[in-house]
């Protein structure tokens, strides 16, 4: 196993930072007509998330130590760790300062979010190791974030607001599905039972142009029904078909995880102007 696999550069996974942006941005531009609409909350909510989403990435192989034998990547995994727990404080701590704006109702949000997080990959429920990783950020990192950005600036709930959140925490999963596909060798070799592990690189292939058909397929449903106004997002289309590509592969299949990035922010933002 590769030692800069736990570089901090590479723990932190910049290519993953269109999750939080994009994911704030739908519920914040879904808000931003509304008379108590406040900039000010917003730059927080996306300072937030964005410190969030480093925690939950410095902490993502923290279930490797008991595996690891180098004593040089132990040390940059519990470096790691002990960052991403920095992380959480620093988000924590927004997330008091936004208890001001919402009320009390927001501390329930943080905690799914805080515990979610630190769920993901710490034992002993390590949603990770259990393959439950990819659904779990649909949820941690794509509807919560939407739903709870609006919630803070709308100080309510819309169901509307959780149908646009669909496309967006569908990429989320895409992103750390291709993440698992790329190190499907690695991780089977150090016994971490991800979802790809466990079903296999075929069927997570499969999976994976699944969920980009369903980004597709479920924005023009939400269009048709004018949940979303505008078709912007169609712009990002033949990205699919380069993604669809990249991973049929063993090369394309090395970088899917950055390639995936750019496309939720081609897509992400595309998506906003959509909205």
């Amino acid at each position: 196993m590769k030692q800069d696999k736990y570089s901090l550069g590479r723990a932190l996974r910049p290519f993953s930072f269109s999750v939080a942006l994009i994911t704030c941005l739908v519920g914040i531009v879904s808000a931003a007509g509304l008379p108590a609409f406040n900039y000010s909350v917003a730059f927080l909510i996306l300072l937030g998330a964005l410190v969030l989403q480093a925690g939950v990435n410095l902490i993502n192989d923290h279930a490797d130590l008991k595996q690891l034998k180098n004593h040089n990547a132990r040390q940059q995994v519990i470096r790691n760790f002990r960052l991403g727990l920095v992380c959480f404080l620093l988000a924590s701590a927004i997330g008091v300062s936004l208890l001001s704006v919402t009320g009390l109702e927001l501390l329930i949000l943080l905690s799914i979010g805080l515990l979610g997080g630190l769920g993901y990959t710490v034992e002993p429920v390590n949603f990770k190791r259990r393959g439950l990783a990819v659904v779990l950020v649909f949820w941690l990192m794509g509807v919560l974030m939407v739903c709870g950005s609006y919630f803070i600036l709308a100080g309510e709930l819309s169901w509307s607001v959780f149908y646009r959140s669909i496309p967006v925490s569908l990429v989320s999963s895409l992103l750390l599905l291709a993440n698992e596909i790329r190190d499907v060798r690695s991780d089977s070799a150090a016994g971490i039972r991800t979802l790809t592990v466990r079903i296999g690189l075929n069927a997570a292939k499969g999976l994976y142009v699944t969920l980009l058909l369903l980004v597709a397929g479920i924005s023009l449903i939400l269009w048709v029904t004018e949940v979303i106004p505008g078709l912007w997002w169609l712009g990002s289309l033949p990205l699919i078909y380069w993604l669809y590509k990249q991973q049929l592969t063993e090369a394309g299949r090395i970088s899917l995880p950055p390639a995936s990035g750019r496309f939720f922010m081609v897509f992400g933002l595309l998506y906003c102007l959509s909205l």
